[in-house]
């Protein structure tokens, strides 16, 4: 008899692995497994994608605002008219343009208002000037400030405060400028683009362009700076960053002599150090927060594998192969990144609009639109993170025999295949350094965590051998005893404990750190007290006098330091020129006069980074680093100055790193001498001004012959992009934190099963609730405070390296360190253990048992 289709047996068809995978993965996300995985590896993406829109937008809303100090997105500087090709590129490539020329001139009042004159810098500018940033002028000295929409009409001039008072005229008088006689229309309260030089350290008087040929004050002889600034319409730069590249290739290519491209970091150091280390503050939080997260993924991810075991030793009891159980973790762990870290870009996005909001009022403009790099950048680290570290010990699972169904004590976790962790580290490491954009930084930050996971582990090991011998069991309480036992009975895994621990509040620690201490720190380079006023031209027997004026005015701190002009003419022997070089900036040092200066005594905001600094030593000559560098020299070299038509040599003995931040006095040439009698000196010092009114114009009368430079709004505008910064940094803090607080979380909790286990035999021999809760905080605390130790004296290493070396500041880190490190540790594990293992003591017995032998 034949048998009817519909009776015959059909083998069913095994799922495939993507069907299994998916199944695999929707249970285990039903059952809680994969929530600690997802939390961490979301929080991780969100807060670099966060991190990395609000800095992209950041920076580049506070570069183009820095970029008022220059009066444009880029400068084409040079010693005669700008060349005509070069205003005809940029119209040509749709940039707006605005010339102006800058050189030193004498103003005078008419005979009839008492025929004074003085020293000004003189500024003739163009149409459309200034093309970033604002003039602010007022139109009398007791009117209201107001932003000015352009520079002076034809017939007059704005003028600073300073050449009122001076000259003693008024708003409205005419001030004689050459052949020219122009009416004073305005005063000037800040200038944007007002530059370091010492020649615009002279009060200011700004006119039009056109009228600067009535003047007669151009001959050929002239020395005079002409400037064409340049800028993008709308937040685009890359039109500027083209037609600069093809500014710099002309110049190179007709070798045009004394043209030059100003930028933030030739025109305004100070503005230039202050978003880099801005900017190097952002990518350390970033930092700080993936490696926070892959710690946490690390330790989920071996929980995960712990709580499979049993599960895939069935498997291979009913014949699934090792290759499948591989392969379908491997996708499930493939979805579950793709899908957490796809939720991080989301979060991390919408948080940095949170970011935008609470800085609206710092940034003065709109922030450019985010790109798509900080979305792709996040899904990758997402997917890193979690195949990197999250992969290895679950990959194992496939190797769980069958023999684990009968017998508990077989297959357990191993170390984690050798290739796939290193493998996964080493592109962890290589995103991270991407993050950082800064060689120096990642490297200390990466490499400090790396050895410090080395040391945590070796110490941890070292204090669980001590720990075992430390407490008798017949003098110590019972609770104490327990507790001791159960660290020392797991040694591996009290080691693997305490340093993720250590990890976790490494980077908190930092974080701490980073908030409070570094951020002062930065701050006291450039502190709210720095000096504004710079006074030039003093002369040696006007000392005296003027530094009896300046104690008066109760001005008690200022830098005070001979000033020496002389020209180099001479290293080790062989004349100098211009054309001894082919960089560009070491011509211009070659073909000036350089500002010397000597003092038997190191400034004390000079750092000496090779040589020695030897008070009185005869034959000596100390050189600022960078211009070591682009000159060439070494330790030992000779130099030869002309000064004022005598001849000085000195051997080069120490090498400075100055400070351009701090808005002090620097030399980047001094001899440590406390006397040099037989060359021609004047005086330079800088100091912060009292408020009281007339102060200015009380110098300028007593003194005539000095320069007294303001730059209060250089500083101002220093300080505000760097209280921006920090506030930025300060909201991110707050969202890192909580990457640290998961990784705690995930160290404590990680513990979990194993410890239920030994709590239930504890239990059935007739432990108590009390008892075994007293023996867990023991534990947690004991834990959390060596944790705590160990994490607190690596963060006062890694944060002296991060200050010295990436932030170029010093910094010495508190000696409560350490002491506040212990007890937070102690506290937070504490805590995070009440949480996260509260459910271990409150299970029933019965049911703790069951859940043992299962």
């Amino acid at each position: 008899m034949t048998p009817s289709p519909s009776s015959t047996s059909v083998p069913s068809s095994a799922p495939s692995v993507w069907l299994l995978a998916w199944r695999q993965t929707v249970r285990d996300f039903r059952a809680g497994e994969l929530r600690l995985l997802v939390v961490a590896v979301m929080l991780a993406v969100a807060a670099l994608t966060a991190v990395g829109f609000f800095a992209n937008r950041l920076n580049g809303g506070l570069e183009r605002d820095a970029a008022q100090l220059l009066g444009g997105d880029a400068v084409v500087a040079s010693d005669k008219p700008t060349p005509a090709a070069l205003i005809e590129d940029a119209r040509a490539r749709g940039l707006r343009t605005a010339t102006s020329a800058v050189f030193p001139s004498m103003g005078r009042a008419p005979d009839a208002l008492g025929g004074a004159s003085r020293l000004v810098a003189v500024k003739a500018v163009g149409e459309g000037y200034p093309l970033r940033g604002r003039l602010r002028v007022k139109s009398a000295m007791d009117a209201q400030e107001q932003a000015a929409t352009g520079g002076p009409s034809p017939g007059t001039v704005w003028v600073d405060a300073a050449v009122l008072e001076s000259l003693a005229l008024r708003v409205g008088d005419a001030l004689l400028l050459g052949d020219a006689s122009l009416r004073i229309d305005r005063i000037i309260t800040i200038e944007p683009d007002r530059g370091a030089g010492f020649v615009s350290f002279a009060p200011r008087v700004m006119l039009a362009e056109a009228d600067l040929p009535a003047t007669g004050l151009i001959q050929p002889a002239s020395r005079v700076t002409y400037r064409l600034a340049v800028a993008a319409p709308g937040s685009s730069l890359a039109e500027v960053g083209r037609y600069v590249r093809d500014v710099r290739q002309r110049i190179d290519g007709d070798h045009l002599r004394g043209v030059e491209i100003e930028s933030l970091e030739n025109g305004s150091p100070q503005m230039r150090r202050t978003l880099d280390r801005g900017e190097k503050f952002l990518n350390l939080v970033a930092l700080l927060s993936a490696l926070l997260a892959a710690v946490a993924v690390a330790i989920a991810a071996r929980d995960f594998a712990n709580r499979h075991l049993d599960d895939c030793a069935m498997l291979r009891v009913l014949g699934q192969p090792q290759r499948s159980i591989a392969l379908s973790y491997g996708l499930e762990f493939g979805f579950v990144g793709l899908v957490a870290s796809a939720l991080g870009v989301v979060v991390g996005f919408g948080v940095h609009h949170v970011f935008v909001w609470l800085l609206a009022g710092l940034v003065q403009a709109e922030l450019p639109a985010p790109g798509a790099w900080p979305a792709l950048f996040g899904l990758g680290v997402g997917l890193t993170l979690l195949l990197g570290f999250g992969l290895p010990p679950v990959l194992q699972l496939a190797r769980v025999p069958p023999l684990r169904v009968i017998r508990r004590d077989v297959g357990a976790l191993k170390a984690s295949s050798l290739l796939v962790l290193a493998a996964g580290t080493l592109g962890f490491a290589g995103l991270l350094l991407a993050v950082s954009s800064d060689l120096t930084l990642g490297l200390i930050a990466v490499g400090g965590f790396a050895a410090a996971v080395v040391v945590f582990a070796a110490l941890s090991w070292v204090a669980v051998q001590v720990l075992r011998r430390a407490v008798p069991e017949a003098r110590a309480p019972r609770w104490l005893v327990l507790a001791t036992r159960q660290i020392a009975a797991r040694p591996a895994f009290a080691v693997l404990q305490v340093s993720a621990l250590s990890v976790g509040l490494l980077a908190l620690a930092l974080l701490v750190l980073l908030r409070t201490d570094l951020i002062d720190s930065w701050r006291s380079a450039t502190p709210p007290d720095a000096p504004n006023r710079f006074v030039i031209n003093l002369q040696p027997d006007q000392a005296t006098a003027f530094r009896g004026a300046l104690a008066e005015a109760g001005v008690q701190r200022y830098d005070w330091f001979p000033m020496i002009r002389g020209r180099l003419v001479a290293i080790n022997g062989r004349a100098i020129t211009p054309e001894s070089y082919t960089d560009d900036r070491a011509r211009r040092l070659v073909d000036r006069e350089f500002n010397l200066s000597h003092d038997a005594v190191l400034p004390q905001h000079n750092q000496v980074i090779a040589g020695r600094w030897i008070a009185d030593e005869p034959d000596a000559v100390s050189v600022e680093s960078g211009l070591a560098e682009t000159l060439g020299l070494k330790l030992g070299d000779r130099m030869r100055f002309d000064i004022g038509g005598q001849l000085r040599e000195g051997r080069i003995t120490s090498l400075r790193k100055l400070d351009f931040a701090s808005m002090r006095v620097n030399f980047f040439v001094m001899f440590p001498l406390a006397q040099m009698d037989d060359v021609g000196t004047t005086y330079i010092s800088a100091f912060r001004a009292p408020d009281t009114p007339g102060f200015d114009n009380r110098l300028s009368r007593d003194f005539p012959n000095i320069t007294n430079v303001n730059v209060s709004a250089s500083l101002a505008q220093v300080q505000q992009v760097l209280d921006q910064v920090i506030r930025a940094v300060e909201f991110l803090f707050g969202f890192t934190l909580a990457a640290g607080l998961v990784v705690l979380f995930a160290a404590v909790t990680a513990t979990r099963e194993a410890r239920s286990r030994e709590f239930a035999i504890m239990r059935a021999m007739g432990a108590g609730r009390t008892l075994l809760a007293r023996v867990q905080r023991t534990e947690l605390l004991g834990v959390g405070a060596l944790a705590g130790l160990l994490a607190s004296g690596a963060a006062m290493g890694v944060g002296w390296a991060l200050a010295r070396y990436a932030f170029e500041f010093n910094w010495t880190a508190p000696w409560w360190v350490p002491v506040a490190g212990t007890a937070a540790g102690a506290l937070l594990a504490l805590m995070a253990g009440w949480w996260g293992l509260r459910e271990v003591l409150q299970r029933p017995v019965v049911e703790t048992l069951r859940r043992a032998q299962a």
